[in-house]
């Protein structure tokens, strides 16, 4: 503002003082009443003869903002905006890969889980196959044991049976011996044994 008050003084015409007493005339020799001329009370930068100046140094503050605007501060932005953007692109790109590693990390262990679990399918199938050759070896030993058990048995219930016979026979013998002696007489041990003998034979 005091550069365009001391613009407007400077273009305001030079006033010569009288030296006779009458009135001060200016460089040009033009008479300056006394309380200011035409334009004495306007302010500078409302006086149209100071617009060309004042148009001047807009024009070259403009210009200098503008210069400065395009090499200084919009670079800077411009410099700021594309390292935001590549920050950005950088953490979308981070995404995609912790994404991409989350994805192979799901499938790896959706692949392990279903090996597990054939893999127990499988051992729990072998288990049961194992347990059942185990129990149908187990019953098979069984019934050979218990073949060979009765089998025993009834080997031995056939010679308790034949001893049994053997022993009737002979009781029987002594028996009818004793009968027959007490009523007709002494007899003989193998008419007695005779005796039993067709007796078994015929109720056979």
């Amino acid at each position: 503002m005091s550069w365009f008050i001391s613009q407007a003084n400077a273009q305001e015409p030079a006033v010569v003082p009288a030296e006779d007493g009458h009135a001060p005339t200016d460089t040009a020799g033009t008479t300056v009443a006394h309380g200011g001329g035409e334009h004495g009370g306007t302010f500078p930068p409302f006086d149209p003869s100071t617009f060309p100046s004042q148009l001047f140094w807009l024009a070259i503050v403009f210009i200098a903002l503008y210069v400065l605007m395009a090499k200084k501060v919009i670079p800077q932005i411009a410099g700021i905006l594309e390292a935001r953007a590549a920050k950005i692109a950088s953490d979308l790109v981070e995404a995609e890969k912790a994404k991409a590693d989350t994805d192979a990390a799901i499938a790896s262990y959706e692949a392990s889980l279903a090996a597990a679990r054939n893999k127990a399918n499988a051992i729990a199938h072998e288990t049961r196959s194992k347990v059942a050759r185990e129990i149908d070896g187990r019953r098979h030993a069984a019934e050979a044991q218990l073949t060979a058990k009765l089998s025993d048995t009834e080997k031995h219930i056939a010679d308790v049976k034949r001893i049994a016979l053997d022993h009737v026979s002979t009781i029987a013998t002594e028996t009818t011996e004793a009968v027959v002696e007490a009523l007709v007489g002494k007899v003989s041990r193998d008419e007695a044994a005779a005796a039993v003998a067709a007796v078994s034979v015929g109720k056979h």
